[in-house]
């Protein structure tokens, strides 16, 4: 199993300091994995745990790469973002009280700027078949900002990725490497819109074919 070195968790921990986000999770899986998979960032299951993609949506995700004859252990799955973006909210309870809580967030660019030496070591170092990307925090932290999930979903994109050059950097630049990406929905997309069903469905399918391409090139 592949795990960043401490002194890179340090400085993901570090350079995240100061943003309303709690914990820290690492990557999980091995190195050399048939896929990567990129979210967005952990949740409240996951920060309880410490294991990325758990929950409603990890369990979403466990059936989609069980259709290409995968499981967990097979791929390595990360996010863009290490640590719990949260945001403080309040709910009423049945008894008419209201309590404050903390609800999950999408991340914002700075935190994500804050986490890009993590993922970018993570995908210098794992060297992946393929990268998955799980919504549209993930694909944009690979591909740029106008990247859209819905118009770009279940193609195969081969080309360079955003990386941070420097760690006071601000802007991202482009790999000399070229990555075999295919972006698809977040798996918890379906709970708010289950017209998404199909399309992720379409996609999976999709990714196990070209990764079986990819394993016949591999030995021609």
């Amino acid at each position: 199993m592949f795990r960043i070195p401490e002194m890179m968790a340090q400085l993901g921990k570090e350079r995240i300091e100061g943003f309303p986000v709690e914990g820290f999770i690492y990557g999980e899986g091995p190195e050399n994995p048939e896929l990567m998979l990129i979210g967005e960032a952990p949740g409240e299951f996951e920060l309880v745990d410490g294991i990325p993609f758990i929950g409603r949506a990890g369990k979403e995700l466990m059936k989609s790469l069980a259709t290409i004859g995968l499981s967990r252990e097979d791929v390595y799955i990360t996010s863009a973002v290490r640590s719990r973006p949260y945001r403080w909210g309040e709910k009423r309870e049945r008894d008419g009280t209201l309590t404050t809580r903390k609800y999950n967030r999408p991340p914002t660019r700075l935190e994500i700027l804050a986490h890009a030496p993590v993922l970018d070591y993570e995908i210098a170092n794992i060297k992946p078949k393929l990268i998955v990307t799980l919504g549209n925090v993930g694909l944009q932290r690979l591909v740029g900002k106008d990247a859209k999930v819905t118009e770009l979903h279940g193609q195969l994109l081969e080309r360079p990725v955003q990386y941070l050059r420097g760690l006071d950097d601000k802007v991202f630049e482009w790999t000399e490497q070229h990555h075999r990406i295919v972006p698809t929905f977040h798996p918890a997309s379906i709970f708010y819109r289950p017209s998404h069903r199909p399309n992720l469905d379409a996609d999976w399918l999709a990714i196990g074919e070209i990764l079986q391409r990819i394993k016949d090139e591999e030995h021609e």
